[in-house]
Parts: C-alpha cells; structure tokens; sequence
C-alpha cells in the first residue's frame, strides 16, 4: 500500500519535471492547434483572454455580436484543475489578499491583451504559427514579467492567503459548472436576451463542445500537476535562474509549430495576419502592462484558472477582473482591431485613442502598486 501510494505521488510529479514540462508545453500548443482545426478562431486556438471576453459577451455584459460564446475550454481549465486536486489531495480553499486589487489587476491584464489581440498564451501561439507580428507582443510580455520579478525581489507582496471555508473553494469549479450548463441546455432567460451566441466573427469560430471542454479538461489537469505557467517562465530565469518553466513555453511553441507544419496551417507573414495587427508599439507596450499586472498578481491566465480549480479565491477574483475587463475593453472601445488588406493595400491596425490612454494609465497604475506594495512590506518590517 505505501509502495503504491509513492508510485502515485511520482506520477503526480512527474508533470512538474523539466522533462515533464516539455511534455506539457508540447501538449498544450498541439492541443491549441488541433482545436483550430476542429473550428476555433485562426491564428489563436487557445486565448484566455479572447475567451473570457467571448463568456462576458455571452451573459451580456458587453454587446459586441462578433465576441459572445460561452468558450467551454475556460470552465474545463477550472475543472480539470479541480479533479486533479482533488486525486492528489492539493484542493487547498484559501484567499483573502487584496481582493480589490486583484480584480483590477485582471481587468487591466486583459485590456492589455485585447490591445495586443491576445494572452500570453495566444502570443507564443502566434508565433508557433509563423506570426511575426506577434513578436512585440512576446517581448513586451518578457520587459513586462521582468520589471515585476525585480518588484518582487524588493519584497512586493499583496500578503499571503488565508484558509476559506471548503465551500469557498467551491464557488468557482461551481460557476464553471454553470456556464457549462447553460451552454449544454443553450438556456435564454428572457427573449432576445442572454445567453447570447455570435452568428459572425470570431465569437462564431468554434470546435465542437466536446472537443474543446476535452481539450480544457486535459490542459487543466496537466497545468494543475506541471505548474505550467508562461508568466512563471520569465518571472523563474529573472529570480532564481530556474529555466524549467522556459523549457516548457518553448516546447509550447514548437508544439504550435510542428502541429501548424503538419496540418498546413502555418504561415509566415509579419502584417495582415489573422484576429492580429501590426501597429508594434502599441503591441509592445499593451503587453508590457499585461505582463507585469500578471505578475503582480501572482501568474499567467491559465495558471490562474487552474489556481481557481485548487480551491484559490484570490485567483478567482482576478478571473472575474479579467472577465470584467474583457467587456469594459468593447463597450469602452479600448480593444485593438486587426490589419486589413483593401485593394491590396494594408490598413494597419491597432488600438484607438482610448485604447492608447488605457495602455499608459494601467501601465502607471501597475508600476505604483509594485512601488507601494514593497514601500508598504518595508513599513511593516
């Protein structure tokens, strides 16, 4: 029985090796382009960011009509996560630091990757795919994650969380549950009211339910045992010289790439790409914002869904500032547009005004809590 019982705890660790890692990473991009090819918007197959937007648009909080589906892979990375914690006895319900400022932080997160047109995630994707105009995003992300690990190597802290209630690391694998259910049964809780569901756009673009709630399932379940998270990867080099996260994100690119190779979807192009734009600016310092409010917060957008699945309220709040920000993002018009090619000729894309002013002042606001959280840890001590 204890010779059983360490068999199980290796397989269960196994996942957060350098070896494992690579597995991992190489698992998620195959994974995001087979879902591209079942039918999920081109040059993306996974963005949490783009997702979470699709769920706000869904249960109305935005009207937007080309942005509105209840994306099961979201859930499904809360739900794997879940069941994996509890097959290895990590559903540990805490929280309870800084509430406010999370949700904040995961509204700007995702203004900025909506700036940009895509996560952390769907940046190295793009680039798998052959997408060079993906790379200021990438290196934003990077100037990002590196500012906030020297915050946190000053002592920034939003404090430690504290043990909840079982119940309370329930409500999210709960509230996954729900959007689950309300997909499946395609409920309308008053005429031409929510849930609403795009007929165009890239709310439209989708693989079939059960491809994609599998997909979410199983990336949840290897995120929660593997750690995988591509904001971890900088945030590891800059802090401890650790390159095990970093393996993995590579392997997450070459995952896309191999994949995209094998299934013709790769294409090399530096502008007029797809859901994509070539203002590179702008890209840049979207996701220098995006970057360093992951970081702040503690992880990438997939780690803090798979954190909810742990029984994480602090992370759950931040996935309801990034849910909340999605929809700000369209109703205020801050999201970036794609480039468009008319007549042959290239219309570059990119944010608006307010999109611009919303980059500069969430970037402001981020750089102040890293100074303050540390000021604030000094004063304390």
């Amino acid at each position: 029985m204890a010779g059983g019982r360490r068999l199980w705890r290796r397989i269960g660790a196994f996942p957060a090796s350098g070896v494992g890692l690579a597995i991992v990473g190489l698992v998620v991009g195959v994974v995001a382009s087979v879902l591209v090819r079942w039918g999920n918007p081109p040059n993306m197959g996974i963005c949490t960011a783009c997702f979470e937007r699709d769920i706000a648009g869904a249960i109305g909080l935005h009207r937007f009509a080309a942005a509105q589906y209840l994306r099961p892979e979201i859930p499904g990375f809360v739900l794997g996560a879940f069941v994996a914690a509890l097959l290895f006895g990590e559903f540990r319900p805490r929280g309870g630091s800084a509430p406010m400022v999370r949700l904040l932080l995961g509204g700007l997160a995702t203004i900025g990757s909506l700036v940009f047109l895509g996560c952390t995630w769907r940046a190295l994707l793009r680039l798998g795919g052959g997408d060079g105009s993906a790379l200021a995003g990438v290196a934003g992300t990077v100037v990002g994650v590196a500012v906030g690990a020297l915050f946190l190597r000053r002592g920034y802290t939003l404090g430690a969380p504290r043990p909840m209630p079982p119940v309370a690391g329930l409500i999210a694998p709960g509230l996954a549950v729900m959007l689950l259910a309300m997909l499946l049964t395609g409920v309308s809780f008053m005429p031409g009211g929510a849930v609403f569901s795009s007929v165009v756009g890239p709310g439209s673009m989708r693989a079939p339910v059960a491809v994609s709630l599998a997909a979410g399932l199983l990336i949840g379940l290897l995120g929660q045992r593997s750690r995988f998270c591509t904001v971890g990867a900088t945030r590891d080099v800059v802090l401890v010289s650790d390159f095990r996260l970093l393996g993995g994100v590579g392997a997450m690119v070459a995952g896309a790439l191999i994949a995209k190779l094998a299934t013709g979807q790769f294409g090399l192009g530096m502008a007029a790409m797809p859901i994509a734009h070539s203002d590179h600016l702008w890209s840049f310092l979207s996701m220098v914002m995006a970057g360093l409010a992951f970081c702040l917060a503690g992880g990438c957008p997939g780690r803090q869904l798979v954190l909810c699945g742990e029984g994480n309220t602090d992370s759950a709040v931040f996935v309801m500032g990034t849910i909340g920000g999605g929809a700000v993002a369209h109703n205020w018009a801050l999201a970036g547009v794609p480039d468009k090619l008319v007549g042959g000729v290239l219309h570059v894309g990119g944010p608006a005004l307010w999109g611009k002013v919303a980059v500069i002042a969430g970037l402001a606001f981020c750089l102040l809590l890293g100074t303050a959280g540390r000021a604030g840890k000094e004063a304390e001590t």
